[in-house]
C-alpha cells in the first residue's frame, strides 16, 4: 500500500481500538485457566490452556494450529505461510504456563479471576506470559488490515511451550525433534520486558547458566572434635575453603579458563548501557540490599547483563541446632551457579569447575559434583538487520521515541532456539518491572500491551524486507 508512515500508524491504531474490547475479552478468558505447570494437580488445566490457544490461533487465521505433546506439558505450534516467493520465516516464542498463585499469597483478588482496575489488568499470567503471547493475535490481524494482505508478509510461526515456569525440561528435545518445521530466519521472543513505561527498550541478550551441587564426605559418621580434631580432614572446612577461593580480591572468578571466549563489551555498547536512566539507590531498594559489589572495572548494569558470574547459592554441613555440638561432621554441601555470557560454553565451564574443585579437595575427603541441565547464553549483534527492524517498529508504536537497548541478567530457553535452529534471537516485550512477575497482584499495563500489538503490526512488513 502507499500509506505514509503517519497514515500507517493511524490505520493500525484505528484497527486496534476497534477490536480492543474483543481482544481483552479473549485474553481474560484465557487468564482464567490456571495453567500452573509446577503443580501436578493443574496438569489438566495446562492441557486445557494449550487447547484453548490452538483453537484461538485457528480463529485468528492460522491455517495450522496444533497441540504438540512432550514428555511433560503440551506446547502449541501454529503456522501461517506468507504465500510470497522468497518470504523470510519468523518464529515467535512464548509460554502459556504460569507461576503458582493463591489468594493467601497476598493477592487482593483471586489470581485466576482477572480484574481491570484503571488501565491495568491484574491476573496471574497477565504479563508473564499470556498477555505477551496473545498480543500477537491482534498484531497479525492489524498487519493484514494495514497492508491489505490475506496472509502475513513473512512466513509466521508460533511455538508456545507449557513448561517454562518449570525450567523447560523437555523444551530442547521438542525443538530438536521438530527442527525442520521450526526452521526460521529469525526468532522473536515475547517473554521479556522494557526498562520502564517511559523508556522503550529492546533486550539484546540473555545470560546462560550452569549450576552444580558439591557433596563432600569425610568420616563415615560425625566424630568427636576433641578426640580427632586436627588429625583428620573436616568436610565443612573444605566446603568453606572452596567457597572462599571462588573469587579473588577483585571479585573475579578464579576457576582457570572461566573467562576464555567471553565476548567483551565494546565502548559503544558500554555507552548505550550508560544512556539508561539507572538509579542505583532505587535498584538497591528493589534488591532489598544495602550495597553493591562485583567485578572491578564494571558498572552495576554491566555486571548483571554482560559479565559472567559465580554465586554461592547454599552451603551447609554439620550441626545447625541451638547451642554447641563439638563434632567433625561427616559431610558438607555447597551449591553453586554460574551465569554465562556470549562466547562461553556451559560444558567447558562444567569441566573447568570439576577440575578446580578436585584440586582443592584434600586426601581423605571424597567428593561428588552434580550439574543440572545447562542453558546457553544468547546475544543479538546491535547491527543485525532484524534487530533494526524491531527497533524501527517499536519506535513507530511509541510515537517516534528513541528505543534503547538492554540485556537480561537471567536465563531462559531462547538460547536453545538459537543453538538448535541457528537463527538470531530478537526480544520483543512490553512488560515493565512494576508488573510483578511471579509476585502477588501481577498485572499488565493495557496501554503497553496494545503497544506490543502495534509493534508487531509494523514488524512483519519491516522484517520481510530486512531479512530478504
Amino acid at each position: 500500500m502507499s500509506d505514509t508512515p503517519d497514515s500507517a500508524v493511524q490505520t493500525v491504531r484505528g484497527y486496534i481500538e476497534q477490536h480492543r474490547a474483543a481482544f481483552l475479552d479473549d485474553l481474560v478468558e484465557w487468564l482464567r485457566i490456571p495453567s500452573v505447570s509446577a503443580q501436578p494437580a493443574h496438569a489438566p488445566d495446562v492441557r486445557r490452556s494449550a487447547r484453548w490457544l490452538a483453537d484461538k490461533l485457528g480463529e485468528t487465521g492460522f491455517p495450522v494450529a496444533e497441540v504438540w505433546e512432550t514428555d511433560g506439558a503440551p506446547a502449541v505450534y501454529a503456522e501461517w505461510p506468507s504465500g510470497d516467493e522468497g518470504a523470510p520465516t519468523v518464529l515467535v516464542y512464548g509460554h502459556h504456563d504460569v507461576q503458582p498463585a493463591a489468594r493467601e499469597d497476598g493477592w487482593d483478588t483471586d489470581p485466576f479471576e482477572p480484574v481491570i482496575r484503571g488501565n491495568r489488568l491484574h491476573a496471574r499470567g497477565a504479563a508473564d506470559d499470556k498477555g505477551q503471547v496473545f498480543f500477537h493475535t491482534l498484531g497479525v490481524r492489524a498487519h493484514l488490515a494495514l497492508t491489505g494482505r490475506t496472509a502475513p508478509a513473512v512466513n509466521l510461526k508460533l511455538l508456545v511451550e507449557g513448561e517454562e515456569e518449570s525450567g523447560s525440561p523437555h523444551f530442547r528435545a521438542l525443538v530438536e525433534r521438530n527442527r525442520d518445521r521450526l526452521a526460521a530466519d529469525a526468532v522473536v521472543v515475547s517473554d521479556t520486558g522494557m526498562w520502564s513505561e517511559t523508556t522503550p527498550t529492546v533486550c539484546t541478550g540473555m545470560r546462560g547458566v550452569a549450576d552444580c551441587e558439591i557433596e563432600l564426605y569425610g568420616p563415615d559418621q560425625d566424630i568427636h572434635s576433641g578426640s580427632f580434631g586436627g588429625a583428620v580432614p573436616n568436610p565443612a572446612t573444605v566446603a568453606a575453603r572452596v567457597v572462599a577461593a571462588l573469587h579473588d580480591e577483585h571479585e573475579r572468578v578464579t576457576v582457570p579458563g572461566f573467562y576464555d571466549g567471553v565476548a567483551e563489551l565494546t565502548d559503544a555498547e558500554r555507552a548505550l548501557i550508560a544512556e539508561l536512566p539507572f538509579d542505583e539507590d532505587s535498584w538497591l531498594a528493589t534488591a532489598t540490599s544495602y550495597g553493591t559489589l562485583g567485578e572491578a572495572g564494571y558498572s552495576t548494569l554491566e555486571r548483571v547483563w554482560a559479565r559472567p558470574t559465580a554465586e554461592v547459592n547454599g552451603i551447609g554441613g554439620g550441626y545447625q541446632g541451638p547451642g554447641g555440638k563439638t563434632i567433625i561432621p561427616s559431610s558438607a554441601q555447597v551449591k553453586l551457579s554460574f551465569r554465562l555470557v556470549a562466547g562461553q560454553d556451559p560444558h567447558r565451564i562444567e569441566a573447568a569447575v570439576r577440575d578446580w574443585v578436585a584440586a582443592r579437595v584434600p586426601a581423605g575427603i571424597r567428593h561428588k559434583i552434580t550439574f543440572g541441565a545447562p542453558t546457553r547464553p544468547c546475544l543479538t549483534p546491535l547491527d543485525h538487520p532484524a534487530l533494526r527492524s524491531v527497533v524501527r517498529s517499536m519506535s513507530r508504536a511509541f510515537g517516534g521515541a528513541k528505543v534503547r537497548f538492554t540485556r537480561e541478567g537471567g536465563s531462559g530457553p531462547a538460547a536453545d532456539l538459537q543453538d538448535v535452529l541457528g537463527a538470531p534471537v530478537l526480544f520483543l516485550g512490553i512488560s515493565v518491572p512494576s508488573d510483578g512477575w511471579h509476585a502477588p497482584n501481577e498485572k499488565v499495563e493495557l496501554d503497553l500491551l496494545l503497544k506490543g500489538v502495534e509493534t508487531t503490526a509494523h514488524l512483519w512488513g519491516d522484517l520481510s524486507g530486512a531479512l530478504r
